[in-house]
């Protein structure tokens, strides 16, 4: 990630952080996102959480309407933060 990228994800963290309360946290998200990136990021949280749960991916996959390959990403995701 270059320089310019970590400024803008550092700039995006301080923007979310400046919230007071989860409304106004759910506010700047609302006025950043697309209502479908808002919904995409809370698959991504649940598929997660069915995970660790045990939760086979190919039934998480279709619990949430999501391809395999995404399931299989937020796998890898959580195998890498937990070594």
């Amino acid at each position: 990630m270059n320089t310019e990228s970590k400024s803008y994800k550092r700039e995006l963290i301080d923007h979310l952080l400046a919230a007071d309360n989860a409304g106004s946290l759910e506010q700047r998200l609302g006025d950043l996102l697309t209502p479908s990136e808002f919904s995409e990021i809370s698959k991504r949280l649940q598929i997660f959480k069915l995970l660790e749960a045990g939760v086979p991916q190919r039934q998480i996959a279709e619990q949430l309407g999501v391809g395999i390959a995404t399931v299989t990403r937020g796998s890898r995701a959580l195998k890498e933060h937990s070594s």
